[in-house]
């Protein structure tokens, strides 16, 4: 593989996910940890990953809801789930949920790193790139640098891209202009000027457009915010 497997970990035990974090990146992968079930959604939501390991029994939200969750909206991306429960019932609920392979603790760290590249080889041999930002049938397409709504492409200016990647990797979010200006200007906002406002209307009149599901909303007072209905 060419890029870096970018990897989230999914571990409660906090000697655990730094065991696995400090040696798989001596092994040459990127990783991010989360240590329980909600900040692994918020993660995932938020960053393009190669593969997940999910431990099962998660604060918040546990490893089978969690791979579930991730199921709606990525088919593809592996998941390797952690586990100290040997049982068929666990194992046969991972994967209904959608988990591609099991490890159960303790294991040895180097089958943890073989199972991993076994399931990063299978998915760059059969998977389409998973590097795309989705908000009901908008899709931002993060390497050939492009967006879609339901299937039609989109024309956008390279600011226009920019401010709608940055409102998309921040949806259920409200973000203030002074976050837009510094984030995607990189400039301190001026309250004299207008020119967020310019922009946001341009992204709706091409984002919003003939549909009656808005995506792009203002909240009065404090910002913008990207969500469904």
């Amino acid at each position: 593989m060419n890029q870096i497997p970018h990897i989230l970990v999914v571990e409660d035990e906090i000697k655990v996910a730094g065991f696995i974090k400090k040696g798989l990146e001596k092994q040459g992968f990127t990783v991010d940890v989360a240590t329980d079930g909600l900040e692994g959604q918020q993660f995932f939501d938020e960053r393009t990953f190669n593969l997940i390991i999910l431990d099962v029994n998660l604060p918040f939200m546990d490893g089978v809801e969690l791979a579930s969750y991730i199921r709606t909206k990525n088919t593809q991306v592996p998941i390797l789930m952690l586990t100290a429960l040997d049982t068929t019932a666990d194992k046969l609920a991972g994967f209904e949920a959608g988990v591609d392979d099991y490890l159960v603790k303790p294991f040895d760290f180097m089958e943890l790193v073989a199972r991993l590249k076994a399931l990063l080889k299978r998915s760059t041999k059969t998977l389409e790139p998973t590097n795309i930002l989705r908000l009901s049938d908008l899709e931002l397409d993060l390497d050939q640098k492009l967006a879609r709504r339901g299937g039609q492409e989109i024309e956008l200016t390279a600011k226009e891209y920019a401010l709608l990647e940055y409102l998309m990797r921040n949806r259920g979010r409200v973000v203030s202009k002074v976050d837009i200006a510094e984030r995607v200007w990189d400039i301190n906002f001026d309250t004299g000027t207008n020119f967020i406002e310019v922009y946001i209307n341009y992204l709706r009149k091409k984002i919003d457009k003939d549909t009656s599901n808005k995506l792009i909303h203002t909240v009065v007072g404090m910002g913008y915010t990207m969500k469904e209905k």
